[in-house]
């Protein structure tokens, strides 16, 4: 089966393409709407780069076009057996994939304003493919859909069900994807069946994000009705006290100064001045008080959830990392883990340095609750949700 997995972000692009399960290409173009968006393909072991302006989605779409047919790891689109899409959110309205038609592609016009920066990119792909490739299904895998199974007192926030009901307020949860993923693979890691296992997953990036998975189901996740609650993120400030709002507005912030103070100017960035995790951790090697407490209040923040989570799970089998600083940051991952002695978290302080790929424990033996490295693919999972409504299509 040929598969095509588009993933639009709010300034990049990404893309996938999946022959009987194997990956035979990926591309990525970064930096859309500037002059010097840069593209890179990856086919086995050659690398396809490109520099140009590239204006707008659109544009990166018909660069991703010509690249994936320069590099000869498609001759044609209309070969393809499906498209699949990443879409950001969903909202009250799937908790599956699902073919795309008119209604589907209302119903993600409808939450647009949930997902301002992600959802038109989102669109933006999927029109051009049905106008170029009318022939080929399409199919949208939410973001927000695995997490559909919250029960409604893990969803809802307090409030009237006048105010809730009417404008769709309740926590919609994101990562989705990744966090279906590597639960997933940690089940293969132990040898267990995943309706079997108390998870709790971290998607550690820019954005971050905890999962509690009981039996394969998400029961809680740190994010809520947008990206903006849970840890301590990149630019993000997580949870707060809700008042600072109200606090900011009285001391002559406007609402769109609000917004953009908590998504683009906190976290990491209001702490240390930046976001590149990389970078704080060598200045904490250097004894940088800015870049120590960034670090001491990331990780705090994702021990303050994992206690919350191994709550409401009544117990843990497995704590997964994953996303950029999940996978590669073993310092975070060890001063997460050094204070989970009470949990009976022993981490194996070697495993955890070694610079290696693949799925991986970092405990050891006697460790009570097993604590996994497992690298996420989002455009491998929506390959294979993709793959299976194909394979059952009437």
């Amino acid at each position: 089966m040929k598969l095509l997995v588009i993933n639009a972000g709010s300034s990049s692009l990404k893309c996938s393409y999946y022959l009987d399960k194997t990956v035979e290409a990926s591309l990525l173009i970064e930096r859309i709407g500037k002059k010097d968006a840069k593209a890179t393909l990856h086919r086995q072991n050659h690398i396809l780069t490109q520099e140009t302006a590239v204006t707008n989605h659109h544009d990166a779409m018909i660069l991703m076009e010509k690249l994936l047919l320069l590099s000869g790891a498609l001759e044609n689109f209309d070969t393809l057996d499906g498209i699949g899409h990443r879409v950001v959110h969903g909202g009250e309205h799937f908790n599956a994939a699902v073919y795309i038609d008119s209604k589907v592609i209302k119903a993600i016009e409808s939450v647009i304003p949930l997902a301002p920066l992600h959802n038109p990119a989102n669109l933006e792909a999927i029109r051009l493919f049905q106008k170029n490739y009318p022939n080929i299904p399409q199919i949208a895998v939410f973001d927000t859909a695995f997490h559909r199974t919250m029960p409604e007192y893990a969803s809802r926030y307090a409030l009237p069900e006048t105010v809730s009901d009417t404008l769709g307020i309740r926590r919609y949860g994101f990562h989705g994807t990744s966090h279906s993923y590597v639960a997933k693979e940690a089940a293969k890691v132990l040898g267990k069946q995943l309706a079997s296992l108390r998870l709790i997953t971290l998607h550690l990036g820019n954005g971050a994000s905890a999962c509690a998975i009981q039996n394969g189901r998400s029961i809680d996740t740190s994010m809520g009705m947008t990206p903006l609650e849970g840890l301590v993120m990149g630019t993000r400030s997580g949870d707060i006290d809700p008042a600072i709002i109200f606090y900011l507005q009285h001391q002559g912030y406007t609402v769109d100064d609000v917004d953009t103070l908590l998504n683009k100017q906190s976290g990491l960035t209001a702490l240390c001045g930046t976001n590149d995790m990389r970078e704080i951790l060598e200045r904490v090697q250097s004894n940088d008080p800015k870049a120590v407490l960034a670090l001491e209040m990331f990780t705090y923040r994702i021990r303050k959830y994992i206690g919350a989570y191994t709550a409401a799970l009544g117990g843990v089998d497995a704590i997964v990392f994953t996303g950029g600083i999940g996978e590669h940051a073993s310092l975070v991952r060890e001063m997460v883990c050094e204070k989970l002695a009470w949990l009976g978290v022993s981490i194996d302080r070697k495993r955890n340095h070694e610079k290696t790929d693949g799925n991986r424990t970092i405990t050891t033996p006697q460790s009570s609750v097993a604590v996994l490295v497992i690298p996420t693919d989002e455009e491998l999972e929506i390959a294979h949700q993709c793959e299976a409504i194909l394979e059952n299509r009437v």
